[in-house]
């Protein structure tokens, strides 16, 4: 039954597994969001809140983008078991520098499957993954403009009130 379906498809196996990775590890991203937005929330941080709520609607987007290409080459796409996630964090700014290690995963992901697609002369997936490669460029510069913020501002007195407040520019840039 597998070769029948393989046999309507050009999609390799191999990149099949690749992309249904990363949409598990979108959906993943998506949901570590909610939960870092749960946290602002609860700590007083509102716009931090509004910023990861944002965030994890971008990254289920991004979820679905990939889920329907498989969809539309014929491939077989798996909707994710996303485990659970992490709901408390050390620091304010342990909660930005999550989300940037998140973003740096999240690329070095992209970039494999960009280069396995290539290796298998996969030339439409290779294209369709520039979209992210370019995407990936703005998630990890936000981020670490973000964490930047802390070492700018300072966490010290009202720090943290004026670094959630600055958060606001950054999602408001893009």
């Amino acid at each position: 039954m597998r070769d029948l379906l393989r046999a309507r498809t050009s999609l390799k196996e191999e990149i099949e597994i690749l992309l249904n990775n990363q949409v598990k590890m979108e959906a993943e991203a998506s949901a570590k969001y909610l939960a870092m937005a749960s946290w602002c929330d609860r700590n007083g941080f509102k716009n931090s809140a509004a910023y990861f709520l944002k965030q994890s609607d971008e990254e289920r987007g991004h979820m679905l983008k990939i889920f329907n290409y498989i969809m539309t080459v014929g491939g077989t796409a798996v909707s994710p078991e996303v485990p659970a996630v992490k709901q408390e964090f050390a620091s304010f700014r342990s909660v930005f520098e999550t989300a940037l290690q998140s973003e740096i995963s999240v690329t070095q992901a992209i970039n494999r499957i960009v280069t396995q697609s290539r290796r298998e002369e996969d030339y439409a997936t290779e294209n369709f993954m520039q979209w992210f490669v370019n995407e990936q460029i703005e998630e990890e510069d936000n981020a670490r403009r973000a964490i930047e913020l802390f070492d700018v501002i300072g966490e010290e007195g009202t720090g943290r009130y004026h670094i959630d407040k600055a958060i606001l520019k950054i999602s408001s840039e893009n």
